[in-house]
């Protein structure tokens, strides 16, 4: 764990992209944080999984802002296993799904995504915020540790109009906990590559299980929320700001510390045994669905990634 003045950073250098920077704020504490937070910012790995779709321009902040926004959430957890945020609505974008998996207990993750959508909606919309893509519906986060565990799901209604708002209305109504979110994507000015990035605060309880408090003349929670609010998102998506000068900006009054950053990457677990296995299952009527000049396709719908099998294979089963 680290103390960061301005002279600390030129010698202990990280990666600016694709990275979750975990940090805390004593916040006028004496024993312990008063707050933690994460910084997660994303660069080739967003490109990257947007490429492989031709999605809309406003499909592409979605898929960025999600990605950032789940790879933040995710860095809360210590197993191996996946982490999934799912939207789910009755607008243009009918649904996207984040999907993070993690090996090693919450050192570096792995990250997919996709969105369904009707383009011809899309259309009839003009400078539309999440809440307008998405409709009325629901956010979920699902924990998923593997067998011989308690799968865990927490669902809400999308209220607000932003990602930002969808979950801090998530951690007050399903978690009882208050949680402040910025996100941003959009592409880089000098490249015109995909960007995102998002920062979370979350208050932590003391010795006594309390939270800090939130009565008095000088609100720590309050105060942190409004520096949190003087970033922007030119400089979350800056590719060449380091992210804990980032947070040096922000929060250099609050007794900022920062953590080993977590890596992340982009990653698919589609394979040709994992498609077989289930093409297997289906009926024979169901695979004719499949059938495209004689061969059986399938398509996965987070990489892009094609695979054809013979008829035959299924024909034996």
């Amino acid at each position: 764990m680290h103390d960061y003045g301005e002279s600390a950073f030129a010698v202990d250098p990280v990666e600016f992209d694709d990275v979750i920077q975990p940090f805390n704020l004593l916040a006028g504490r004496r024993k312990g944080p008063a707050i933690s937070g994460r910084l997660s910012r994303l660069g080739p790995l967003v490109e990257d999984v947007i490429i492989r779709h031709n999605y809309p321009e406003v499909v592409s902040v979605i898929i960025g802002e999600s990605l950032a926004m789940g790879a933040t959430l995710a860095g809360a957890l210590k197993f191996n296993g996946v982490f999934t945020l799912q939207m789910q609505g009755d607008g243009p974008i009918s649904l996207v799904v984040v999907d993070i998996s993690t090996p090693d207990e919450g050192n570096t993750f792995r990250l997919r995504s996709y969105a369904k959508y009707d383009k011809d909606k899309l259309q009839m919309l003009d400078k539309p915020n999440a809440k307008d893509l998405l409709g009325n519906g629901y956010l979920a986060l699902t924990v998923d540790q593997g067998e011989n565990t308690e799968r865990y799901q927490g669902l809400v209604e999308l209220v607000g109009d932003t990602l930002s708002e969808f979950a801090q209305h998530y951690f007050r109504q399903s978690q009882q906990m208050d949680a402040a979110v910025m996100v941003s994507a959009g592409r880089d000015s000098f490249t015109g590559s995909w960007r995102a990035a998002c920062i979370m605060l979350q208050r932590v309880a003391d010795d006594k299980l309390e939270s800090i408090p939130s009565d008095e003349e000088d609100d720590p929670w309050r105060r942190n929320m409004m520096l949190l609010a003087t970033g922007t998102d030119k400089e979350m998506l800056d590719p060449t700001l380091d992210p804990r000068h980032y947070l040096y900006r922000l929060f250099h009054e609050e007794g900022l510390r920062v953590l080993p950053v977590r890596a992340l990457s982009r990653g698919c677990r589609c394979s040709e045994e994992r498609i077989t296995l289930v093409l297997k299952q289906l009926p024979k009527e169901e695979l004719l669905d499949f059938l495209v000049e004689g061969a059986v396709e399938v398509t996965c719908e987070f990489c892009n990634s094609v695979y054809l099998f013979d008829p035959e294979t299924f024909e034996r089963c």
